[in-house]
């Protein structure tokens, strides 16, 4: 955890962003869309005014524009900005290569038990987020 903390504060300090913006935009790139900023609330565990500010960076810096949603116009929709999206894929790109190749001598059985815990372990995490926000800390 903390190896991929560095990893992901080299990437934001190369993008010039805080960290917790690069989060955000990766969470955006995920969602694969536009998404509203209650929405970008939900995927980073922030309040809405601390998205919105977060979204008002992202924005300044190039990353994503503001977009009124066609079915409702009264909410606004957060749109990553395609070539600044690009951009920060083909960053991640770069440096993805290297950790692919760890796998190259895993066999299938070793392969999926890798992925059922990574996916098991992500499950985990996000359900004590969850409980920390609601206030369980026991």
């Amino acid at each position: 955890m903390a190896s991929h903390a560095l990893v992901s504060q080299a990437v934001a300090d190369r993008l010039h962003l805080h960290p917790t913006d690069l989060q955000c935009l990766s969470l955006l790139t995920l969602e694969g869309g536009p998404v509203p900023t209650g929405r970008v609330a939900e995927l980073t565990g922030l309040t809405t005014g601390s998205a919105t500010r977060l979204v008002d960076r992202l924005e300044r810096a190039g990353y994503v524009v503001r977009d009124r949603d066609a079915a409702d116009r009264r909410r606004v929709l957060v749109v990553p900005v395609p070539e600044r999206a690009a951009e920060f894929g083909r960053v991640w790109d770069r440096l993805t290569g290297g950790w692919l190749a760890l796998f190259d001598d895993l066999d299938e059985s070793e392969l999926g038990l890798f992925i059922d815990h990574m996916r098991r372990t992500t499950e985990y995490a996000a359900k004590q987020a969850a409980r920390l926000r609601a206030g369980d800390t026991g």
